[in-house]
């Protein structure tokens, strides 16, 4: 059932649209894609809320479109840019329903830029205007795919400093912690933004995320995370009483995993006085591990030497490989600066140093996801094909000004390669290919209703391959 007026949930201009339209369109048939831009693939995710939240069952009432009558008058200043007869008509016809087919790609595949990832079109053709006026709301699927695409290359970027550290790279699901909820625009973005990186990953601070998850897609408990304390802990304690507040975290948790933030003063002397001197004892007597947080300074300087000095106070093993291995009842982990540019430099930073990779576990906020727009990937939904008056013909924007805002034309297909890539097919360009292929495109909605779900796990199964 939808949250909220899906009569003025578009953009202002798009009010006017459905007396714009040439005479005699009876259908609007359009496409989502990446152009480009950051990425060479994207991880389609994110779709099905918005479908569940917004256009899934009755969505459109009387009051509803009453109310937005009233509103663009008052907005356009004149009532005759907002065909309310019309969606009057649409609420008479469907009982609220709306008349629409998306159609997708399963949620967590990886697709190549340029390709198509989902279309829509109207099913009654009285009702054209319709795909173009849930532009607005669909096309925001570019942020929960940008964040599941970026989530995944930092995954591949840590993999590739276990497997280089001699360490198993499939078991990084813990590598990289969600501290983004703070550093987000509103609780909406933490959850569709957290769920998307808990695609790729298991760990998170971002609980809006894990609730996203478990009411869209079956996802249970999908994220977790660990005791910990921030700096207003430790300075509650006083400059002067900072090994009794470090004292206090091993004493209230006296087992299993617990994380402190230790540069609130003096990161160097938190390392090596007191939990490499004072409390040594009292880190190696605990059964768990205690993941010690430097919060300040150039990572790529400070983590080494905390790792080097660490190393020197409690000891550790070499793997197989021949890179040191902290003892089990240490380790460490960088929250600050940490995103796609700087994870992969530090761990390879520290795998120089003779460190393995497992010694390591970075969190990230705003870098994760805030710092992200829609051209990251060049997302962009565009009509590709269209019927007027009984005849049906491709679309297509080609500006003479920027040959990579031309878009697709015709009625298309996402199909698998002899190869097992992926390619995007022409009604209008590939005709004779395009009525032959296998469209990987899935029918996900259909006049109201949601016709396909997944499932946390399957979609998971497709992006961590």
């Amino acid at each position: 059932m939808a949250t909220d007026n899906l009569v003025l949930m578009t953009d202002s201009y798009k009010a006017s649209h459905a007396r714009l339209y040439p005479p005699g369109l009876t259908r609007v048939f359009s496409y989502l894609e990446a152009r480009g831009g950051a990425f060479p693939e994207t991880i389609f995710f994110g779709l099905q809320p918005y479908l569940l939240d917004y256009l899934a069952g009755p969505v459109l009432t009387r009051d509803h479109i009453d109310e937005a009558e009233t509103f663009w008058a008052a907005h356009f200043g004149r009532g005759d840019v907002f065909a309310a007869a019309a969606w009057r008509r649409l609420l008479e016809r469907h009982g609220g329903m709306l008349p629409l087919r998306v159609r997708a790609v399963p949620e967590g595949t990886s697709v190549p830029v340029d390709n198509v990832l989902m279309t829509l079109e109207n099913t009654d053709p009285e009702f054209p205007w319709l795909p173009g006026w849930l532009e607005t709301l669909l096309l925001k699927v570019w942020y929960p795919t940008t964040i599941a695409t970026q989530s995944a290359a930092i995954r591949r970027e840590i993999a590739a400093a276990y497997a280089a550290s001699g360490e198993d790279p499939a078991a990084v699901g813990f590598a990289c912690h969600d501290f983004g909820y703070r550093g987000v625009s509103s609780e909406q973005t933490a959850a569709i933004g957290s769920a998307a990186h808990l695609v790729s990953f298991d760990g998170t601070d971002t609980v809006a995320g894990i609730r996203l998850l478990a009411r869209a897609y079956e996802g249970g408990m999908s994220g977790f995370s660990i005791p910990a304390t921030e700096h207003s802990v430790i300075v509650a304690w006083g400059r002067d009483r900072e090994e009794d507040a470090y004292r206090h975290v091993l004493e209230t948790f006296p087992g299993g995993i617990v994380a402190c933030v230790s540069d609130s003063y003096d990161i160097f002397a938190a390392v090596e006085r007191i939990w490499g001197g004072d409390l040594r004892e009292d880190v190696l007597a605990r059964n768990g591990t205690l993941v010690i947080r430097p919060d300040s300074g150039d990572p790529e300087t400070v983590v080494p030497w905390v790792l080097d000095t660490l190393w020197e106070r409690f000891g550790g093993s070499v793997n197989a490989a021949g890179f040191r291995v902290l003892d089990p009842r240490v380790r460490v982990i960088q929250g600050d600066g940490m995103g796609l540019d700087t994870i992969g430099p530090l761990y390879r930073t520290i795998i120089d140093r003779g460190f393995s990779a497992v010694n390591l576990t970075v969190g990230s906020g705003g870098s994760l996801l805030q710092k992200v727009n829609r051209d990251t990937c060049q997302f962009a939904l565009k009509a590709s094909e269209v019927t007027v008056d009984g005849r049906t013909y491709g679309v297509a924007k080609t500006p003479v000004t920027d040959a990579n805002k031309r878009s697709k034309e015709g009625r298309l297909k996402l199909v698998r390669t002899p190869s097992g890539g992926w390619e995007t097919l022409s009604s209008i360009t590939d005709p004779g290919r395009f009525a032959a292929a296998e469209d990987q495109l899935l029918t996900v909605f259909e006049h109201g209703g949601v016709a396909r779900r997944w499932t946390l796990a399957e979609v998971r199964e497709r992006a961590r391959g």
